[in-house]
């Protein structure tokens, strides 16, 4: 059984290279590498797989995985630069891609604590692009 929560986060970020100049990180990154940054309002889905409790009925307990979910992650990223102010993307390029592995990575352990397995990241940067990363398994 799956089961998914959703979140939302506001935040600001550059993709960029310091390796790179300001040209080259223009053409790879286009208007993303803007120094004065950019930003986005995301969508988190957070689904995680388990068997249902016939106790309760449920995987888990969604009250629990929002509180999770916002202790982790939304509480760190909501309204900050990634770039600089989000600890678990410190020396990572803030891409989508990178964001949806690192929250994965913080969260693998405390939905465990709750006798639930991740399932998937998704995570909409706008409203017509989302990546959804499902563990290392699948890289």
């Amino acid at each position: 059984m799956h089961i998914t929560r959703k979140e939302r986060f506001n935040a600001a970020h550059r993709l960029y290279r310091k390796d790179y100049t300001d040209e080259k990180n223009l053409k790879v990154f286009g208007k993303c590498s803007n120094p004065n940054w950019h930003g986005h309002n995301y969508d988190l889905y957070v689904t995680v797989k388990g068997k249902v409790n016939p106790e309760t009925g449920f995987v888990i307990n969604l009250k629990q995985l929002s509180k999770i979910i916002k202790e982790f992650v939304i509480q760190k990223l909501d309204h900050k630069n990634i770039n600089l102010e989000v600890d678990f993307m410190q020396g990572k390029l803030a891409s989508t891609e990178n964001i949806a592995i690192a929250i994965w990575e913080q969260l693998e352990e405390p939905v465990r604590s709750l006798h639930a397995e991740l399932f998937s990241i998704k995570i909409y940067e706008t409203e017509n692009n989302f990546v959804e990363y499902f563990g290392e398994q699948y890289i």
